[in-house]
């Protein structure tokens, strides 16, 4: 496993569940084309798998 992981929000949370939503910006998105680095662990690949559509993923 990386160390890292870099999340970018691709595409706006605006219609997605609450849920959903709260999940984006629990990961620190909070604008569309933002990118955090996150330490790679259960709970962040967790949270990326939950909105796995609204995000792109990459190993640092």
């Amino acid at each position: 496993m990386a160390n890292k992981l870099k999340v970018t929000l691709v595409k706006s949370a605006i219609g997605a569940i609450p849920k959903h939503r709260a999940t984006v910006e629990a990961l620190g998105l909070r604008k569309l084309n933002k990118t955090v680095e996150l330490p790679d662990n259960d709970a962040i690949r967790g949270m990326v798998a939950q909105v796995r559509h609204l995000v792109k993923v990459e190993e640092v």
